[in-house]
């Protein structure tokens, strides 16, 4: 049975192992996700609630982390990294992670989250390309690669180039 809870500093070590092992064999990654969690941690932008992990048998099995991004004058969120284990992937552990970083982000007042990925998975998701909403990526990028969800009813709208956290290095 697997459990999704909030990251605590207990985790931290199996953590970056957890997302090292899992991007090894991915087809796109710089090879720093691990690192980029950790530098997250340390800036503004980290947001402990939306860090979660995915728990089998008391073992971290997955990860993900909803970081602030900038959106215009709005702050909203970035998905990076979801990671799952090899072993433990293609069972929606990665979709639960998501689906419960949505609700809780819904639950602390923001309207979009922002990814980068495949759009093959995302959009099973409810992520569709960023530019139906005007937002648009800081770096050149394939319109269905840089996607969007919008997580709550919102009467103003929000558009623009996002703005990533220092640490992503963009």
């Amino acid at each position: 049975m697997i459990e999704i809870r909030q990251e605590n500093k207990k985790d931290y070590e199996e953590v970056y192992n957890v997302v090292k092992m899992a991007f090894e064999s991915a087809k796109h990654s710089d090879g720093n996700e691990q690192d980029l969690v950790v530098a997250l941690r340390k800036s503004k932008n980290f947001i402990p609630e939306l860090s979660l992990v995915a728990v089998n048998d008391d073992k971290i099995v997955g990860y993900v982390m909803f970081s602030k991004i900038k959106i215009g004058e709005y702050e909203e969120l970035a998905l990076a990294p979801l990671a799952v284990l090899p072993k433990y992937q293609k069972q929606g552990i990665g979709k639960k992670l998501i689906e419960k970083g949505h609700k809780i982000a819904k639950g602390l007042g923001f309207h979009y989250s922002v990814v980068l990925g495949s759009e093959k998975y995302y959009p099973k998701l409810g992520y569709v390309p960023a530019s139906q909403y005007g937002i648009k990526a800081p770096f050149e990028v394939l319109d269905e690669n840089f996607m969007v969800m919008k997580l709550n009813d919102f009467d103003k709208e929000i558009v623009g180039t996002v703005e990533y956290a220092k640490e992503f290095n963009i």
